[in-house]
């Protein structure tokens, strides 16, 4: 009976479905099949600052694909898992052609590890850029002093919060910015009343993640990350870093090891910064 019900199963259709509340444990299911380490409000967040699909078979989540839309012109996309068993059957293929074909029109950006990079290339992306993970627990002494032109921001900052960013990353994300904020524990740097930078650290995985961290300089991204660290003492911190900003070593004195390297790809026009602005640290991997 048991075998007879799993053939059944197996040759129901999977059909592709826009993904809603319902599919949130399905979809947490696959995450922790590949060791992600998403919790549910993880996904639920992701969910609800995003849009995306899942695939079903008899009512089973079998796999997914999201994409967050920034402005008219750019969408970031991610978050595509196809449970194992059903690997080699072309699934993966069918969401990032259901992706592909919502964000048309859209310049698109990706973080891909080695294996998928042979997908995304014959899909017309090229690589930019290289994203380190680092994580660990952290050990360290508390800072005595914060800088005096670093504060916790308000509700009122977030409008300069969301203008800095959209110079930073080159793109309009503030409704992405905003939902953060909500979450997490925002620092600026305040420099003659204006923000000249900022850091957001929340609750996320195995513990908490800093980012995006956007700032004018190496210094500033590092002064930044320092007042969230000194926060999080004795947590699980991850932050997920642009290599080439040089944040690596610094993060490695913290006991933060770099555990895994992404390829940052574009399909159309890669985003451009504005002025000094720059983004040290994503979001994470899937947001940008």
């Amino acid at each position: 009976m048991t075998l007879g019900n799993r053939t059944e199963t197996k040759s129901a259709p999977a059909v592709l479905t826009p993904f809603d509340s319902r599919h949130l444990p399905g979809a947490l299911n696959l995450s922790q099949e590949m060791r992600w380490p998403y919790r549910l409000e993880d996904w639920a967040f992701a969910a609800e600052v995003g849009a995306g699909f899942a695939l079903e078979r008899a009512g089973e989540v079998i796999g997914t694909a999201m994409y967050w839309a920034y402005g008219a012109d750019f969408a970031s996309v991610g978050m595509i898992i196809v449970t194992g068993a059903e690997q080699g059957a072309g699934h993966g293929a069918r969401l990032f052609g259901a992706l592909l074909d919502r964000t048309h029109g859209r310049n698109v950006l990706l973080n891909s590890t080695e294996e998928g990079l042979a997908l995304y290339r014959r899909n017309g992306f090229s690589a930019y850029g290289t994203v380190c993970q680092h994580q660990g627990q952290l050990a360290m002494a508390a800072v005595p002093d914060m800088p005096p032109d670093i504060r916790r921001a308000g509700v009122a900052d977030l409008a300069a919060i969301q203008a800095f960013d959209h110079r930073a990353m080159g793109l309009p994300r503030g409704p992405m910015i905003a939902a953060l904020a909500e979450v997490g524990s925002v620092y600026v740097i305040d420099r003659g009343g204006e923000v000249a930078g900022y850091a957001i650290a929340r609750r996320f995985g195995r513990g908490h993640v800093i980012g995006p961290v956007a700032a004018e300089s190496d210094a500033d991204a590092r002064r930044l990350t320092l007042a969230q660290l000194a926060a999080l003492q004795g947590q699980f911190v991850r932050i997920d870093v642009q290599e080439a900003h040089g944040l690596g070593a610094f993060l490695e004195g913290f006991g933060l090891a770099c555990v895994g390297k992404v390829t940052s790809m574009v399909k159309g026009q890669r985003p451009v910064s504005v002025g000094a602005a720059r983004i040290y640290a994503l979001a994470n991997q899937s947001f940008g």
